[in-house]
């Protein structure tokens, strides 16, 4: 749920970047860092988790103009993928407006993929949520690798709300910024309609 403040015109918004462990959830988050005018982004910060201070939960906001005449910044966080930080990808899902899945598109990752995005399912049920109301888009990274598994099979086995997906590879730039625009533009149309 955005964070309104009606006084100085201003929405709050979250779209957590959810995924299997090194799938590039970070690199995305620096890659757009690296990419965006300083006048659309702030800060990229790396904050530790209580349960391990080496795993950390990283935020960048952006900002891309008004939403309804309200000035819209969208925060992105992206948290560790190893096992024990569950609890930390279940909080950071917690008011969350959108989602990108980042899938690792190496066919040795498939049912890490699969299991990702089961756990998702499962932690945003215990928000009493579904995963296809919610503004979503999926991102499958790392496509510059040889052992890539086909965007078709992918989609197939994760896109199944069909929602707009993404060919994309964070060493080389390709499909990060058209990921963040499509899911910037889902959770915006769902913000003016819910608004």
């Amino acid at each position: 749920m955005p964070s309104i403040d009606v006084k100085k015109r201003r929405i709050d918004s979250k779209i957590v970047y959810y995924g299997p462990g090194q799938s590039g959830k970070t690199e995305n988050l620096k890659h757009i860092h690296g990419h965006l005018d300083a006048e659309h982004r702030g800060r990229l910060v790396s904050l530790p988790t209580k349960a391990d201070p080496s795993l950390h939960i990283d935020v960048l906001p952006v900002r891309f103009g008004k939403i309804i005449g309200f000035h819209t910044t969208f925060h992105l966080c992206s948290g560790p993928g190893q096992a024990l930080a569950l609890n930390t990808r279940k909080l950071l899902l917690r008011d969350a407006d959108g989602i990108v899945f980042v899938a690792d598109s190496r066919a040795s990752r498939r049912e890490a993929n699969i299991d990702s995005l089961q756990e998702l399912r499962e932690n945003l049920e215990e928000y009493g949520l579904q995963l296809a109301p919610i503004p979503h888009v999926i991102q499958y990274n790392k496509r510059d690798l040889a052992d890539c598994v086909s965007v078709g099979e992918l989609r197939a086995e994760l896109n199944l709300h069909g929602v707009p997906d993404f060919a994309a590879s964070t060493a080389t730039g390709q499909g990060v910024l058209e990921t963040l625009r499509a899911v910037v533009r889902s959770v915006g149309s769902d913000l003016e309609r819910r608004l």
